[in-house]
């Protein structure tokens, strides 16, 4: 079957194994002029020498997009708000694809290019994100996908095409961990770990980026207070720093006494387990602080509720349905609650645990004289007889007859 002819292609473009043959694959197999685009999300030195490269491989320029700020407002504090965890993962590639595929379609509108490309394979979960992304804002664009049906359907074969044409990789076949990273968290796949009978070889060096193994922490502790206002990280130690800020202090901190890594087997969209390592150091300390803050300011039917919710929002964000009207309700529902979400958390850190040390908050719902087991003026204890006679009153009349039926259904 005879490929489409575009005169124009933009390419989702990170400089890893997949983005960098395609460059000069597609210009073999299209003759198109293909524009680069990378989202800077955050992954630093990952977009070192990227242009040079770019370029030098074929491209006719490189978008490098600075996302990091919005990313982190729009995306990634709204997660961690929802408390939306997926299979305990913090959906650091998750959210990182919709923005990045949102700006690669302004790119191309604006370039006039006929096709968007990217590199994902056809097993996993980003060729879902990105082209649901693609399709909400340019639905009439087509949309490459070569890891579908080109020739190059491995890894080790991607290797020696970029070898044979001379593409620079910072890879080779012993190190060929399938990695992403951005600045909430780094994930590692493939190799040795496709086994889950295997070890994750988190203390071998050079394996974790952003961490150090619990083992190799120090012995020594670390405290580490975060200020939240309406659920928005404000400061770390006292010290006032942008969202952005603050998940790099934490990333510090919280990577160094080895906080935040991940490993497990985790139900993909397309139907397969996979497992994964990741590394979120500064997103877990986050995590874990706001949602202590909330145990203290939310009422109870709303925390709870709040819970539920969260299960269904990170089903969204992992399958990349950011840009649906469900999200963006949930969203906003998350954000109303958020309103008394004010006040200070302390945490003990210490060789990969996350400790509760304090809470405070001027809207706590907490009282300690109600709570006290001491005497107070706050609460009837007589009062209970009464309730748990109403709480409980189905029960009894369902026991009273059960009496008077043989093998009444349901009754022990």
């Amino acid at each position: 079957m005879e490929k489409k002819k575009y005169n124009k292609i933009v390419l989702a473009y990170s400089g890893g194994l997949d983005t960098s043959v395609l460059i000069p694959w597609l210009k073999e197999n299209y003759g198109a002029e293909i524009i680069a685009v990378s989202g800077n999300v955050g992954q630093g030195t990952e977009l070192d020498g990227l242009e040079e490269k770019a370029l030098k491989t074929g491209a006719s320029k490189l978008y490098i997009e600075d996302l990091t700020d919005e990313f982190v407002n729009d995306y990634v504090i709204p997660t961690m708000q929802a408390g939306a965890t997926y299979e305990q993962y913090l959906l650091g590639t998750s959210f990182a694809r919709p923005i990045i595929a949102k700006r690669i379609v302004e790119i191309a509108k604006k370039e006039g290019a006929d096709a968007i490309c990217h590199g994902c394979t056809g097993k996993g979960n980003d060729q879902v994100r990105f082209e649901l992304a693609i399709q909400a804002f340019a639905p009439e664009i087509d949309i490459i996908a070569p890891w579908r049906f080109w020739e190059l359907n491995s890894r080790e074969k991607e290797i020696a095409y970029a070898e044979a044409h001379n593409i620079p990789l910072k890879i080779n076949k012993e190190t060929n961990y399938s990695k992403d990273k951005n600045l909430w968290h780094l994930s590692h796949e493939g190799l040795d770990l496709e086994d889950p009978a295997n070890e994750a070889p988190i203390n071998k060096p050079g394996f974790l980026e952003m961490s150090v193994s619990p083992e190799q922490a120090p012995d020594v502790p670390t405290n580490v207070t975060i200020h939240f206002e309406k659920g928005v990280p404000t400061s770390v130690d006292g010290v006032e720093m942008t969202p952005t800020q603050i998940i790099e202090k934490l990333n510090e901190v919280g990577g160094a006494n080895g906080c935040g890594i991940l490993d497990i087997v985790e139900n993909r969209l397309v139907g397969m387990k996979s497992r994964g390592v990741y590394e979120t150091p500064g997103g877990t300390v986050l995590y874990k602080a706001h949602e202590k803050l909330e145990e203290i300011t939310l009422d109870k039917e709303t925390q709870h509720y709040k819970q539920s919710l969260a299960l269904k929002f990170a089903d969204l964000v992992y399958n990349g349905q950011w840009y649906t009207p469900l999200r963006k309700a949930m969203t906003a529902f998350v954000t109303s609650t958020q309103e008394t979400v004010t006040g200070d958390v302390t945490l003990k850190l210490y060789k990969g645990n996350i400790i509760p040390v304090s809470v405070t908050s001027p809207y706590s719902l907490y009282s300690a004289g109600m709570a006290t087991f001491d005497e107070d003026d706050c609460y009837d204890q007589s009062d209970s007889a009464g309730f748990i006679h109403l709480f409980g009153l189905p029960l009894k009349v369902r026991a009273l007859k059960a009496k008077d039926v043989d093998d009444f259904p349901g009754v022990e």
